[in-house]
């Protein structure tokens, strides 16, 4: 299911921490953004939803807890959770990073991306 919501300057409410399964990545679109939002026990990421190296989605990945990234289900691609970066081949650009924060039970998306240099 993909969430839709519309942000302002504002960070974005986006769910309730008991909407977002532990270990796992759940696609939110927003203004024209796709972003994959992972929670790994109480700490939350989000990275653009597009792999860079093909037009899928990477909130269909598996999520390596170990290693704080997304694998991307397609080529295998692991992207890091904190900067985007690519960190496996096939993909070599990062993706775009967001903000998330958590205020009580309610999970904020920032729009403004910390994107990488591509």
């Amino acid at each position: 299911m993909t969430e839709t919501a519309t942000p302002g300057a504002d960070p974005v409410r986006i769910g309730a921490v008991a909407d977002f399964d532990v270990d796992s990545a759940r696609r939110i679109d927003i203004d024209g953004h796709r972003v994959a939002v992972v929670r790994i026990a109480d700490d939350f990421y989000a990275i653009g939803d597009q792999c860079s190296h093909a037009d899928v989605s990477l909130a269909e990945g598996d999520v390596d807890t170990d290693e704080l990234a997304l694998e991307c289900w397609k080529h295998g691609s692991l992207f890091c959770l904190k900067s985007g970066e690519a960190l496996t081949l096939p993909a070599i650009r990062p993706v775009p990073v967001y903000t998330v924060t958590v205020d009580g039970d309610d999970v904020l998306l920032g729009l403004g991306t910390e994107e990488a240099s591509r």
